[in-house]
């Protein structure tokens, strides 16, 4: 007769962050995501949205934006855009990179961040 393996203990609520904690992965949902694009603050919100409900509004604003910005890439890559498509794509990489440094400096500064265009898609 075989005996059944112990269950494992029953899983325990998430630890809140603490403050500073709480900072750092607000501000690196915006600053990972104007660098590395919607991947960064998707993860982010995945891992630490039960954690921090200010970490997941943020990685939200930041993922919405990401999201966004890749749907100029794509269209600007599919379009026979030529010169221009290679412009707007560069143009919204810059205004990504700009706005995730801006509102990575807001969150450390405790202040509210914005970007220039919002949408909604993530809630």
């Amino acid at each position: 007769m075989s005996q059944t393996p112990p269950l494992p203990p029953p899983a325990s609520a998430p630890q809140p962050l603490s403050d500073s904690d709480t900072r750092q992965w607000a501000g690196l949902s915006h600053l990972l995501g104007g660098i590395l694009g919607f991947l960064a603050p998707l993860v982010i919100w995945l891992v630490f949205r039960e954690r921090s409900a200010y970490v997941a509004e943020e990685s939200k604003k930041a993922l919405n934006f990401q999201l966004l910005a890749l749907i100029v890439y794509v269209v600007a890559a599919v379009l026979p855009l030529g010169f221009l498509g290679t412009l707007v794509t560069f143009g919204v990489w810059v205004v990504s990179v700009v706005f995730g440094i801006i509102n990575f400096q807001k969150v450390q500064r405790a202040e509210a961040t914005e970007y220039p265009v919002t949408v909604s898609w993530v809630r």
